[in-house]
């Protein structure tokens, strides 16, 4: 006799689905945490309205015994990161790691000097052909209104011989968007124990403006209901995402 599939048998798969899902994005919050990429920072590499899952137990906890035990790494350069902004920690931010503790860090026309070295970063994109003094030759005595304390701080404690010396527990971080990035040239540098994890996968993607990212309105919800299959970007589902070591 042919297999037959009950209308029961149906609604208990997709209950099963839903239910794994759900576990998945939500109950397992101390291993894994949703997160939505609200702007262009790091476009090309994640893109805004990127719906991520982020691996919480990546990284060891700051001065943790626990370290020793369980399978953690250090934070690296190249890595990207998801952490609180330094600045206000109900924000939650994503950039790349530039510099480690220990790391000079400069900028010469755009092009990120670490340690002398002249960095190959082919993941990362320029949209703005000027040359803005700070922004694009960093660090600079000419530090624009848009600095914020801890950045004016990082640049009067942290300078060395025109380099911004990486000092112990920080990390310097970058978006990958560059000349429409608020990262560390203007606020600062990213302590240790504010980083949450790593982001792993893509598990969907919408395009939406920043404003409806940011506070998920009711128009945001309609608009989702009305343009779901139009809007998502199904090349981008379950796409990894890589750092670059």
């Amino acid at each position: 006799m042919p297999n037959v599939s009950h209308p029961s048998t149906k609604r208990s798969t997709l209950a099963d689905w839903a239910f794994s899902i759900t576990v998945m994005l939500f109950a397992t919050s101390t291993v894994a945490q949703p997160f939505v990429i609200p702007t262009a920072s790091m476009e090309s590499t994640l893109m805004t309205g990127d719906h991520l899952l982020v691996d919480k137990l990546a990284y060891s906890p700051h001065g943790d015994a626990s370290a020793r035990i369980l399978p953690y790494a250090d934070v690296k350069r190249g890595d990207i990161i998801v952490f609180r902004w330094p600045v206000d920690i109900s924000q939650t931010y994503v950039k790349r790691v530039v510099g480690v503790p220990g790391d000079r860090i400069r900028l010469i026309d755009k092009e990120v000097y670490r340690n002398g070295d002249k960095l190959f970063e082919p993941y990362i994109q320029h949209v703005d052909s000027r040359r803005i003094p700070f922004r694009d030759d960093f660090p600079s005595d000419l530090v624009p209104m848009e600095v914020y304390p801890r950045g004016r701080l990082m640049l009067s404690a942290d300078v060395r011989d025109g380099e911004v010396v990486v000092p112990e527990g920080q990390y310097f971080a970058m978006g990958d968007n560059r000349d429409d990035s608020s990262d560390s040239r203007f606020w600062g540098l990213v302590p240790r124990e504010n980083i949450i994890g790593k982001p792993v996968i893509v598990y969907w993607s919408y395009e939406a403006p920043t404003q409806d990212l940011m506070g998920y309105s009711l128009g945001h919800f309609v608009d989702v209901a009305t343009h779901f299959f139009s809007k998502t970007r199904w090349d981008r589902m379950f796409k990894l995402v890589k750092s670059a070591g």
